[in-house]
C-alpha cells in the first residue's frame, strides 16, 4: 500500500499555474491545449474556434500580463511590449480599449468583443456566463481627449438600443483609469 500526502492548502492545482501556450498567426491568437479548455470553462477566457481556443488581442494582453498565457510567434516567444506593438497595427483604438477590458475583467465581468453588435465589448452581469444569458451592456471605451458628436452618440445608443442592451461609455484618461457612463432609454 502506497500512501500519498495530499495538500489541501494549495489553492490551486499544478495544471492551473501553467502558462498556456498559444500562437499568434494572421492577428489571432490560438491554442489547442487541455488547459486553455479548462480555462474557457472556469473563467470564459477565448471563444471555440475549429477545435482551438481562439483569444481576442486584449484578452491575450491580459492573460499575458496575468502570467497566465505565453504567446508564440514562428517558435518564438513575443514579449508584451512587442505584442502590444503588433496589437496596436491590427486593431484601432486597442491602446483604449485594453484599460477597459482589464478593468471589467479584474472586477469579475466576462467581457467579450461584440463586433456583430456593432461595439467593442459586450458584458454579462457577474455570474452569468455567455450562452447562459445575455450580456447586459455593449461597451464602447473612448479616450477622454476623444470628440464624439451627438450624432456618433446618438448612433452608438441605437445600437444598443436594437440589441436590448445598455449602452456604456468607457472613458479611459492619461494614466490608464476608467470612468464608465451608463445610458438608456426612459419613457416618461
Amino acid at each position: 500500500m502506497v500512501m500519498v500526502k495530499v495538500n489541501k492548502s494549495k489553492k490551486q492545482s499544478i495544471s492551473e499555474k501553467r502558462k498556456i501556450k498559444a500562437v499568434l498567426s494572421a492577428g489571432r491568437v490560438t491554442s489547442n491545449t487541455s488547459d486553455a479548455f479548462q480555462m474557457h470553462e472556469s473563467g470564459r477566457f477565448g471563444e471555440k474556434v475549429e477545435g482551438k481556443i481562439q483569444y481576442s488581442l486584449v484578452e491575450a494582453l491580459y492573460l499575458m500580463n496575468k502570467d497566465r498565457l505565453e504567446v508564440l510567434q514562428k517558435k518564438k516567444k513575443i514579449k508584451s511590449e512587442k505584442f502590444i506593438e503588433l496589437a496596436c497595427e491590427k486593431e484601432s483604438n486597442f491602446m483604449a480599449k485594453y484599460p477597459v477590458f482589464r478593468d471589467l475583467r479584474d472586477r469579475g465581468y466576462i467581457v467579450k468583443t461584440a463586433l456583430k453588435f456593432g461595439a467593442d465589448f459586450r458584458v454579462y452581469n457577474k455570474g452569468v456566463k455567455p450562452g447562459e444569458d445575455h450580456a447586459k451592456w455593449i461597451v464602447f471605451p473612448v479616450y477622454e481627449s476623444s470628440v464624439m458628436t451627438w450624432h456618433d452618440f446618438a448612433a452608438k445608443n441605437r445600437v444598443a438600443h436594437s440589441t436590448k442592451k445598455n449602452l456604456l461609455i468607457a472613458i479611459v484618461d492619461d494614466e490608464g483609469d476608467v470612468t464608465y457612463y451608463e445610458c438608456r432609454w426612459i419613457r416618461p
